[in-house]
């Protein structure tokens, strides 16, 4: 593929993805997120599905940081500034205006998870 039909195919994903995102109830560019890194039968992915996915979207961390899930090895449908590769399912990472801020490789509970996005949503410049 050429170097102007790889620009323009980018750019078509980067705006389809936005319009995703805005039907989904997903933040808008700038704003947080909290991606979550899953793959496909992955044990610890579905216990938090159960226990936390519910309830996450009427949380005050669901709504100062949508959740947006991402296939493990997908980090092209980011569309932020990752600090280091994802190499395990789940994981968790804090992203505000493109950047990584914060992350949490794994999934040890209920408890464990709103302490550890309690101490990341600590690091957020901004209330939303």
């Amino acid at each position: 593929m050429s170097g102007r039909r790889r620009i323009a195919a980018l750019a078509r994903a980067a705006v389809l993805g936005v319009l995703a995102g805005m039907l989904a109830g997903v933040a808008p560019a700038g704003a947080a997120e909290l991606l979550m890194f899953e793959q496909a039968g992955c044990v610890w992915c579905q216990r938090f599905d159960r226990e936390i996915a519910p309830i996450y979207p009427r949380t005050e961390e669901g709504r100062l940081a949508p959740l947006r899930r991402v296939e493990l090895g997908d980090e092209d449908a980011v569309f932020a500034d990752l600090a280091a590769p994802v190499r395990f399912a789940p994981t968790f990472v804090l992203v505000e205006d493109g950047r990584e801020v914060a992350r949490v490789p794994g999934y040890a509970g209920e408890e464990a998870f709103w302490g550890l996005l309690a101490d990341m949503t600590k690091k957020l410049s901004r209330t939303q």
